[in-house]
């Protein structure tokens, strides 16, 4: 049996009843960013970023997946009834539009020289580990406040090194990783299989009733 807070979570799930009309100027100031990105010409950025949000769409379906077939919990879960639309188990639409600024201004910090070494350390892995961490500090600090919950003992304040190792530092590599190909024909085919995998899964995975 799903835990009271996962059984919370599903009774959310794609209910429309609890939309708020804050999230259209959020969908389009989403819209907004990517455009000036794309009027600039900006592809690796742009594609960058939607490596990045495409990346928190497959965590987010492994999370609906390990819900339905634990019958306990997910991995983390939005139960909190405030958001405009819970689009999966762990995954509102706040969540997914903040992520996909979040691509963006992720690929924007890099610098132009992808050589360059700070602290003796290559830029993209010490800029990878120091936004996976502070996604970490901001996680907990959301499982404290309780929009956020964590059921298991694997994953949660105890134990963070999972989601700094899993929950984030994957997304930052695969943007980076994107935007730093030389070729933009392998950049639109990496982020296009990605969208592919994760449309296919939501369509398979969703008509089946598990997410």
């Amino acid at each position: 049996m799903l835990l009271a807070s996962a059984a919370q979570a599903q009774s959310l799930l794609r209910d429309t009843s609890h939309f708020q009309w804050g999230a259209l100027p959020l969908f389009l100031l989403v819209l907004y960013i990517y455009n000036e990105q794309i009027v600039e010409r900006r592809w690796s950025v742009v594609l960058g970023g939607v490596a990045f949000w495409l990346m928190d769409w497959v965590n987010e379906i492994g999370n609906g997946l390990i819900a339905h077939f634990s019958g306990y919990a997910p991995l983390w879960g939005t139960p909190n009834g405030h958001s405009s639309l819970v689009l999966l188990i762990g995954l509102n639409l706040e969540i997914t539009l903040m992520f996909a600024v979040m691509g963006l201004m992720a690929v924007r910090m890099l610098p132009a020289q992808r050589g360059m070494r700070l602290f003796g350390v290559s830029n993209r892995l010490l800029l990878a580990l120091g936004n996976s961490l502070l996604c970490v500090i901001v996680e907990i600090w959301l499982n404290h406040i309780g929009v956020l919950t964590w059921e298991w003992s694997i994953w949660g304040r105890h134990a963070p090194w999972l989601i700094f190792l899993i929950g984030y530092l994957p997304f930052f590599g695969v943007a980076y990783w994107v935007h730093d190909m030389p070729s933009r024909a392998k950049q639109v085919t990496v982020v296009g299989c990605l969208a592919g995998g994760v449309a296919l899964s939501l369509l398979l995975f969703g008509g089946l009733g598990w997410l």
